[in-house]
């Protein structure tokens, strides 16, 4: 495929820029966004124009054409080649996850990893066509089509494996991409562009930073055909809207309040697993815990084990030794937090472990940190329990009637996933069966990859991501209905 000019080296860095066209683009203005753990300054970046969307449809447009005559197997080789030189780098791309997004940095290390598996196991699936009817003179068959332009809006807490995705379904089936990162977090986004352009023609692989005005300047632009948007379910609401305007397609892969439910008799062997699961990466994931239900005969027990793990959670900056828990990502988020926990002080609901402040100094003279905390069986109807929490903050509550924590879990405007905890087999398909959700998962959580299709319900979503079903939804159906000249069958 083509270099454009990258072939000598890897990506440096230490300064960012657009990709329209093949090029590395400078904007007239430029921003920064602040470390979220030391409040330090990170580089500039781009601040995009509707004009450089302008430019990066047209850019995309072109390369479409020409990118979909390309082989499936050559596509495949182009995305492997790009994957392997990003894991020649994944050290300098998970430095870059600490100072714009605050992970640990072996947590960042796993977040470009995950990339690197996601690209690698999107290039292990195939959309064969599918003959439906097939006789000596007729048949019937599908087959697939790139749309064209894709627009990919990808939000700000896993700045590497989540475009990453994106990237790889987009280009293996044909498409051009416009990747539009959160303004939070432009840097990996901007490097994985760039580094792209040593693999894909140019216009196949573009990237564009800037406010929050560039996802509409894309969702609105007649020029695109799809976009992707991964984010918070208000934003969601919007962007398909816009996107009626066009008829564009339109995944949305959106908020999430994800139930857990603990039998009396789950393997206590999990429960450190089950407690990770609540507070990984802060509680800032959709598919994480978010709700634990736990049976009333072991209430006690795990309550205590959970309070005894989040012990030894070491809270700080993620280049510092031990941090086990990264500040909340930015200072929106941090005080949409703080006032959720303000909430839990005002409701007088009982903490298990932790704190309804944040940490001392924090947004201040230090970064986004609060303290992992545990809500002791609150009300259903309490704020920590109905909304998504997006922190380091689980309310654990109590059940004894099946049916009725079912009910419980339903009881929900989100349906992104939900999980059952149990040795009882016949009982975990009996309640995972039941559950309104796009993802279930028996005896884990959150466990997903590129090789299977994932999506959410009510609130926490439309369409579908990842595995043979996502990768179509980047393309266009076509039935194809062949018959010899001699033969003509009319249905009217």
């Amino acid at each position: 495929m083509a270099s454009n000019g990258y072939a000598n080296g890897v990506v440096s860095f230490d300064s960012f820029h657009n990709i329209i066209d093949g090029k590395l683009t400078d904007t007239a203005e430029t921003r920064r966004t602040v470390n979220p753990s030391t409040l330090e300054n990170n580089p500039a970046s781009p601040v995009s124009t509707l004009e450089d969307v302008d430019k990066a449809v047209e850019a995309a447009k072109n390369a479409a054409k020409s990118w979909a005559q390309v082989p499936w197997s050559d596509r495949k080789k182009a995305i492997e080649a790009f994957t392997a030189a990003v894991e020649a780098q994944l050290d300098d791309f998970a430095r870059m996850v600490v100072k714009e997004q605050g992970k640990p940095f072996p947590k960042a290390q796993g977040d470009v990893a995950i990339g690197i598996q996601h690209l690698r196991d999107f290039c292990q699936l195939t959309i064969p066509e599918e003959v439906l009817e097939k006789s000596d003179v007729h048949r019937v068959y599908t087959r697939y089509v790139p749309i064209g332009v894709v627009g990919a809006i990808i939000p700000w807490n896993y700045p590497v494996a989540l475009p990453s995705g994106k990237i790889a379904s987009a280009l293996l089936t044909g498409n051009a991409l416009i990747l539009k990162p959160s303004p939070l977090t432009p840097y990996c986004s901007l490097k994985l562009a760039e580094l792209g352009q040593r693999f894909f023609p140019p216009g196949v692989f573009q990237c564009l930073s800037g406010y929050d005005e560039v996802g509409p300047w894309l969702t609105e632009h007649p020029g695109i055909g799809k976009i992707t948007f991964m984010g918070p379910t208000p934003a969601g609401k919007k962007v398909m809207e816009s996107c009626s305007r066009t008829l564009k397609r339109v995944v949305l892969e959106l908020g999430g309040n994800d139930a857990a439910v603990i039998c009396s008799d789950f393997d206590p062997a999990k429960l450190p697993l089950i407690a990770g699961l609540c507070f990984e990466n802060s509680g800032q994931i959709c598919v994480c815990i978010k709700r634990l239900y736990v049976h009333e005969d072991v209430y006690e027990s795990v309550l205590a084990g959970i309070v005894e793990f989040v012990k030894k959670l070491k809270v700080g900056d993620g280049f510092e030794e031990g941090v086990t828990t990264p500040p909340v990502g930015n200072r929106a988020h941090f005080e949409r937090v703080r006032e959720l926990l303000a909430d839990i002080e005002k409701s007088k609901l009982k903490i298990a472990i932790g704190s309804t402040k944040p940490v001392e100094g924090a947004g201040e003279t230090t970064g986004f940190f609060f303290t992992p905390t545990v809500v002791d069986n609150p009300p259903d109807d309490s704020r920590i329990v109905v909304e998504e929490q997006f922190a380091p903050v689980i309310p654990i509550l109590k059940w004894k009637d099946e049916d009725d924590v079912i009910r419980r879990v339903n009881d929900n405007p989100y349906g992104l996933g939900a999980s059952v905890w149990t040795r009882d087999m016949a009982k975990a398909e009996r309640i995972s069966k039941q559950f309104q959700t796009g993802n279930v998962w028996v005896n884990t959580h959150a466990e997903i990859g590129a090789k299977y299709p994932w999506g959410g319900t009510k609130n926490s979503g439309i369409g579908v991501q990842a595995g043979v079903e996502g990768l179509k939804t980047y393309c266009n159906l076509q039935t194809f209905t062949v018959r010899s000249s001699s033969e003509y069958v009319s249905m009217f």
